[in-house]
């Protein structure tokens, strides 16, 4: 107080600012501009915890009111880790692995398969078995006829016959075709159930054998093989 009573002092005045009294003056001024300005909760590192205080998750520190946490974003550690953070979301997305596109394969059907079916008996157990012989001469290369066995329930090209169930064969780019056979159980014991695949003759052959339950000549088969929807296919 000596120096107010000074002659020539005027009443008020002081002695400078330090550099501390400006920093804080300017840190305060710099709060009250961001609590009217910014929205809290558009703040993705602000978070209030269970003990009511704030938390900056960015920085991992901890703040008494919101007008502290806002100071603390002005500040210096904040503003670095907010770069830091920016940097390696860019490096991030310039290393991202791009999305695989699979080409949709498009196949021109060029219609039914020739194809040749033979009624045979095992000499010795007299047995009855089918044979087939499929021709593909166009198959697409690297691909290797399928064939599947269809209850008549699960097909809905015709009526359900309780006593066939159907065979059917598919290569691309052929329609896959469909034969009745009897509703008997198949025999895929060794070298019952064969099929092989004739690289050179493009034929796909298959032998099947049924299991006798009664000693009754084989139903009559169909004189041309229907059309069914791709082997897998859910109807």
């Amino acid at each position: 107080y000596a120096d107010m009573n000074r002659v020539g002092h005027k009443h008020g005045s002081g002695a400078p600012a330090s550099a501390q009294d400006v920093a804080l003056d300017r840190r305060e001024r710099l709060r009250r501009l961001a609590l009217e300005t910014i929205d809290l909760s558009k703040d993705p590192y602000f978070m209030r915890n269970h003990l009511g205080s704030y938390e900056c998750k960015l920085c991992l520190t901890l703040h008494t009111n919101e007008g502290s946490y806002l100071a603390h974003t002005q500040g210096k550690k904040h503003q670095l880790n907010l770069a830091r953070r920016a940097q390696k979301e860019k490096q991030d997305m310039g290393v991202a692995p791009k999305p695989k596109v699979s080409a949709v394969r498009k196949t021109v059907k060029m219609g039914r398969p020739g194809y040749r079916v033979t009624k045979e008996r095992d000499p010795d157990s007299k047995q009855k078995a089918l044979l087939f012989e499929i021709e593909y001469p166009e198959i697409d290369r690297d691909f290797v006829p399928r064939h599947r066995f269809m209850s008549a329930y699960e097909q809905k090209v015709e009526e359900p016959d309780k006593d066939v169930q159907y065979l059917l064969f598919a290569a691309e780019p052929y329609e896959t075709i469909g034969f009745k056979v009897p509703n008997m159980e198949i025999d895929k014991s060794d070298g019952k159930l064969f099929s092989h695949w004739d690289r050179q003759r493009k034929v796909y052959t298959l032998q099947v054998y049924f299991k006798d339950r009664e000693m009754e000549t084989l139903p009559s088969l169909s004189t041309k093989a229907g059309d069914f929807l791709p082997i897998g296919a859910r109807f």
